[in-house]
């Protein structure tokens, strides 16, 4: 490393640093929304894994032949020019804006029962916008201090779960999972359909690495193998936590918990031991949300520099952390909380997530339609390249059926964001003209 060089995360480091991603930002809250589509949401385990892979393999490959910088939209770029790039960029960061309040508010719903809190829905809020601004505060650390913290907070996770995974088993009831099957009564396809924008949920931030190559030691082979690597490991803890939970606490129980990961803890053993798991889970979803505030600056801060966001959210410190951008984004994400207040904390989160799904999907789509430009431009040998497209379309597949399945409301609001974003480039696109930045695409 060079006297000036800036320090960066290993492999390791950014695998462990996406697999959090993934499991910190829904695996706490995971169980209470499969609960009310039953143990046949398994179904949709599935299809979200098969899909999941698709995408993972397909953003792999784009990041071992892309020869452009800025991750997702650095993808789209090929096939879609400067305002491909930037719509990809702008979805994916108000996505993440959105996201990430989620993980405050699945925070907040664990420290109300650890604590025993009442508070207003106001007053949550306030909560969740405080939890926000405090995980924020790390990043001034840079981005190994963060590699280093989302490694160790995500024992905080792993731990509980594999105890779940590995003697969980002895609280099993095979009659309480048969009976949770479908409590809804729903048809099959709605059945999956409903579980689909939740497993889908704990996927999103497998892309994390390549939004994150410019801060990880040798990014043509660290980013395609973290991403497999915490897309396989988030999967298999994804079906095995969530599945014996349903068959140690009765469904209609887990159904309405804030908690739920607590509750089965307490169920298996005391109270006290499910108070202490609570509490090792929120400092492990702090330590995610840490994380994802850090890949959210990263993603403002690359598009600064390609000249589609402001110049302020370029600005960095002595260790590359663009501290007035995430100002700036905690300013906003603050206001949204304030927006999406509702009187049931868990109902805030699904209104959030289901929109935060949207808006990732949008970019996910983007890249996956360039991958036969990136194939075809950097040389790929015709067999591995038909092999990309037809992996990329399966995933387009799976992104379009995902965003049927979040429903018309996240629909209609993250095609608003997307038309909003639209509109905005003709700000960024003027700005690229007068520096001579969009003539090659003439």
């Amino acid at each position: 490393m060079t006297p000036n060089a800036k320090p960066k995360m290993t492999c390791l480091q950014l695998t462990m640093a996406v697999m959090l991603n993934m499991l910190g930002s829904s695996i706490i809250l995971m169980p209470t929304k499969l609960a009310e589509v039953g143990t046949m949401s398994i179904l949709a385990w599935v299809v979200t894994i098969a899909g999941a892979t698709t995408i993972a393999y397909t953003f792999a490959k784009c990041g071992m032949f892309s020869r452009k910088s800025g991750g997702i939209g650095g993808y789209a770029a090929y096939g879609f020019g400067k305002s491909g790039s930037f719509l990809a960029n702008f979805c994916y960061g108000v996505s993440l804006v959105i996201a990430n309040l989620t993980i405050a508010i699945s925070i907040v719903g664990y420290l109300l029962v650890l604590f025993e809190w009442n508070l207003t829905p106001f007053e949550m809020g306030l909560a969740s916008i405080a939890v926000i601004w405090l995980c924020s505060l790390p990043n001034i650390g840079g981005a190994r201090f963060i590699g280093h913290l989302s490694h160790f907070s995500s024992y905080g996770i792993i731990v509980p779960i594999a105890i779940l995974t590995l003697i969980g088993w002895n609280w099993f009831s095979v009659d309480r999972y048969v009976d949770a099957w479908n409590p809804q009564n729903l048809s099959l396809f709605d059945g999956i359909s409903a579980g689909i924008s939740m497993t889908l949920w704990g996927f999103l931030g497998l892309e994390t690495a390549s939004a994150n190559a410019d801060a990880v030691e040798n990014p043509e082979k660290s980013v395609p193998r973290a991403m497999v690597l915490a897309t396989l490991g988030a999967g298999i803890v994804y079906i095995l936590a969530n599945n014996i939970s349903f068959g140690i606490v009765d469904n209609n129980v887990l159904s309405t918990s804030t908690a739920p990961f607590g509750l089965v803890f307490a169920t298996m053993f005391t109270p006290e031991i499910g108070k202490f798991v609570m509490a090792l889970m929120a400092l492990a979803c702090a330590g995610c949300l840490t994380s994802w505030q850090f890949t959210i600056a990263e993603v403002f801060r690359v598009s600064a520099h390609e000249g589609y966001f402001p110049k302020c959210f370029g600005k960095v410190t002595r260790l590359n952390v663009p501290v007035i951008g995430i100002t700036i984004i905690l300013i906003l994400q603050s206001l949204v909380a304030l927006l999406t207040i509702d009187p049931r904390l868990e109902q805030q989160f699904y209104i959030l997530k289901d929109l935060a799904v949207v808006t990732n999907l949008v970019p996910y789509l983007l890249a996956f339609a360039a991958a036969n430009v990136i194939v075809h431009r950097e040389g790929a040998d015709p067999k591995t390249a038909k092999h990309i497209t037809i992996i990329s379309s399966l995933a387009s597949l799976y992104s379009l059926y995902a965003l049927y399945a979040c429903g018309a409301d996240a629909m209609l609001w993250g095609a608003l964001t997307t038309f909003s974003g639209i509109w905005l480039y003709g700000f960024a696109a003027r700005s690229l003209e007068m520096k001579g930045m969009l003539r090659g695409e003439e």
